[in-house]
């Protein structure tokens, strides 16, 4: 009878959880994600929109006759662009790409445009991996991308080499949206990784992956902060979906009913167990998120740009939005991106002192690597699986060289107890003398 009687309450228990999880699902907001950042400014920012609309440039069939250019147009010379390939140059390995050489900025940018949903081949190149399925230089990353950017790479290294020995000043930008955004990520490990090839130096090359799709493990994407950057509009789907993009690309006609179940799946997986797993993949890099909207609010607001090298709750969680697909439109990201630009310029004009303007921005831009030398201790901290793994890149050099121990055996416990060991040793030697029973005692300078 006690057993009868005991199941109404549980199941009274059991449609409050529900009903107190799908309140708080309904009113998470992208904007809870990145409060807690730092504020971007406009000098690090200058690149994006205009990044974007050569990314937009790559979508047009004649770039000397657009069909879809914005209202101020692309911004390009057409007599700067040293390559074009589309499908038929590409041999469906890679979505669409153009060289662009930029004597206005001193770059040297490869651009690569985002899925075609007409064309057959992009899906295959999307859909080839099952959630980190390939290991690359002591992490994962998407297969499919990878095999992607490998063709890039192996066809215009020459071309990009020859470009960076004729103008030695300029930087090498790669850069690209949504599945293109992926695959320049992975591109820019690869140049890093064979530098000798392009016979170029670390600090003159960049990504800038638009709305990406998470194609590598949380160890890379914490070590290249410094050289590759994300930009997210607010409530974008792609770079939150843990699943498998052939589920997702499957489902795509009922796609609220899959983000529901991801949220589901999300909520009911330890934190801990999402950190720990070697073979979960992310958005690569330096995060820009671009906040718009406010909750119980309708319409968008003036956007403000927060950016920050996250290890824990690196876009971990599905937006239930109706802008979750449309804030993946390159054409939104462009046009939102310039209105966050012109925002902090019209801020540094209205300063009163431009020395304090100065300061402020060289404070900021010095935060960076503060962050990323905190999101690399934070990565030790929480254990994540080869966090300081030997590398041939060298963004690690400065720890490598505190670190011998470790590079051979790989193992941060190791390196921790034995980084401890060595500090007590070297403490109780500054400290302490031996007499000549064998006794310690302290050192006159000490006492």
């Amino acid at each position: 009878m006690s057993i009868i009687c005991g199941l109404p309450i549980l199941e009274c228990v059991y449609c409050l959880g529900c009903a107190r999880w799908a309140w708080q699902k309904c009113l998470y907001t992208a904007g809870y994600e990145s409060e807690n950042w730092g504020l971007a400014c406009a000098e690090e920012f200058e690149p994006v929109p205009r990044i974007c609309r050569l990314i937009l440039a790559v979508y047009e069939d004649d770039i000397r006759n657009p069909v879809w250019a914005p209202p101020g147009g692309y911004g390009i010379n057409p007599d700067w662009v040293i390559l074009r390939k589309d499908y038929g140059d590409n041999q469906g390995r890679v979505t669409p790409y153009m060289i662009y050489l930029d004597h206005d900025h001193a770059e040297i940018i490869l651009a690569v445009r985002g899925l075609n949903l007409a064309v057959e081949s992009d899906y295959a190149v999307l859909l080839d991996n099952k959630l980190g399925q390939t290991g690359f230089h002591g992490g994962y990353v998407h297969n499919g991308l990878l095999r992607a950017a490998e063709w890039i790479f192996d066809a215009e290294f020459e071309v990009l080499r020859n470009l960076a020995a004729e103008n030695p000043t300029y930087t090498l930008i790669f850069s690209g949206h949504s599945l293109g955004a992926g695959v320049v990520a992975l591109l820019t490990l690869m140049a890093l990784h064979n530098q000798d090839k392009l016979d170029i130096e670390r600090n003159r090359i960049k990504c800038y992956a638009i709305a990406p799709a998470r194609c590598v493990s949380l160890n890379l994407a914490v070590r290249y902060a410094d050289v590759i950057y994300s930009v997210v509009l607010q409530d974008d789907f792609l770079p939150r979906t843990t699943t498998a993009l052939a589920d997702v690309f499957k489902s795509l006609f009922c796609l609220p009913c899959l983000l529901c179940l991801m949220c589901l799946k999300d909520t009911c997986t330890m934190e801990e167990k999402m950190l720990r797993d070697p073979r979960r993949l992310y958005a690569p890099g330096r995060l820009y998120h671009i906040v718009e909207r406010k909750p119980f609010r309708a319409g968008r607001f003036p956007p403000v740009v927060r950016t920050a090298v996250p290890v824990d709750g690196r876009f971990e969680h599905i937006v239930l939005s109706c802008n979750a697909t449309s804030d993946h439109a390159i054409i939104w990201i462009e046009r939102e991106a310039q209105r966050a630009l012109d925002l902090m310029r019209e801020k540094d004009r209205a300063m009163e002192i431009p020395a304090k303007q100065r300061m402020e921005q060289n404070e900021s831009l010095a935060r960076h690597s503060q962050e990323y030398e905190a999101a690399l201790q934070r990565a030790v901290a929480l254990d994540i699986p080869q966090a300081y793994s030997p590398t041939s890149y060298g963004t690690f050099h400065e720890v490598d060289a505190r670190e011998d121990s470790a590079s051979s055996s790989g193992r941060v416990s190791s390196w921790s107890c034995k980084k401890r060991n060595d500090s007590w040793n070297d403490f109780v030697e500054r400290l302490f003398d031996m007499d000549d029973s064998g006794h310690m005692v302290f050192k006159k300078t000490h006492r």
